[in-house]
């Protein structure tokens, strides 16, 4: 009996967490929409991408050209690292020696644990010279891919380690069986079983991409205009609300909130996505 109280108190304490996660995201989707009625109600939303610049002061907000920054900078970094983090996994789960496998882990481990603008100024001071001396001026978009790109590698490669490590034993021990080689033990079997496992870091990388403001800020230049090469700087829709939330009143600060509402919807897109690819994976 005591035992079933334990549990049936467990359980209401788990259920009691997962509605206060629920309500904490619900209240934030909420204190967004609140702070940008009042200037959908005034211009509505279409202004938000078809005013010629963006200008709050003169009543101009086009937010295409830091969503197209985000955008790109989200793409190329998660592109690059996604790749770059799979397969160092893999080569620190199959291919690795065991000491050589517990430093890469390490190592990894520290990247994840640096702070953003410490990044940020290692970009600012080492990559942006290199880049400019490459192209000038230096503060890029493609500086921003980089240095988001170092930012979220730990985040799949850690993931994906984890998953490589839950796939089951004797789907390994099938495949040397069979008489398979490494690399298409690898492809045919360990790929497959840590699929959802790797669709989730994906999901965290891009997620955590999309939100990155200090090391963005620091290296991208800041100039609001659509990119038409890797070398030209851009302004993302985090770094403009960082830039100026702090002096923004009225129209000019709704108009910020919409760029917040703006990325949740973008991070409620991409979880909607993750989670239709994963229902069709459980129905193959």
């Amino acid at each position: 009996m005591s035992q079933s109280r334990n549990e049936a108190i467990l359980v209401w304490m788990l259920r009691g967490m997962a509605i206060i996660s629920g309500a904490i995201a619900l209240l934030i989707l909420l204190f967004l929409i609140w702070e940008t009625l009042p200037i959908l109600q005034n211009i509505g939303l279409t202004r938000f991408f078809k005013d010629p610049s963006w200008h709050p002061v003169s009543e101009e907000f086009n937010l295409m050209p830091m969503l197209w920054g985000s955008l790109f900078v989200t793409a190329g970094s998660v592109l690059i690292a996604t790749p770059l983090g799979i397969l160092s996994a893999v080569f620190c789960h199959y291919y690795a020696p065991p000491a050589l496998a517990k430093i890469y882990r390490g190592l990894i481990e520290l990247l994840a644990g640096i702070p953003s603008v410490v990044y940020g100024f290692w970009g600012l001071v080492v990559l942006v010279p290199i880049i400019g001396r490459m192209h000038p001026p230096g503060p890029s978009l493609l500086a921003g891919i980089l240095i988001l790109t170092l930012m979220i590698l730990p985040t799949i490669a850690l993931v994906a380690d984890a998953t490589f490590t839950n796939v089951p034993a004797h789907y390994l021990r099938g495949a040397a069986a069979l008489g398979l080689g490494r690399w298409a033990m690898v492809r045919g079997v360990v790929f497959p079983a840590a699929k959802s496992g790797l669709l989730t870091g994906i999901i965290l990388e891009t997620g955590r991409a999309i939100g990155e403001t200090m090391a963005v800020l620091m290296v991208c230049g800041n100039v609001v205009q659509v990119p038409k090469g890797v070398f030209e700087p851009v302004r993302t829709l985090t770094a403009n609300i960082a830039l100026e939330m702090a002096y923004a009143v009225g129209n000019h600060r709704a108009a910020l909130f919409v760029s917040g509402l703006i990325l949740m919807a973008m991070i409620v897109v991409l979880v909607v996505a993750a989670e239709m690819i994963n229902q069709g994976h459980l129905y193959e």
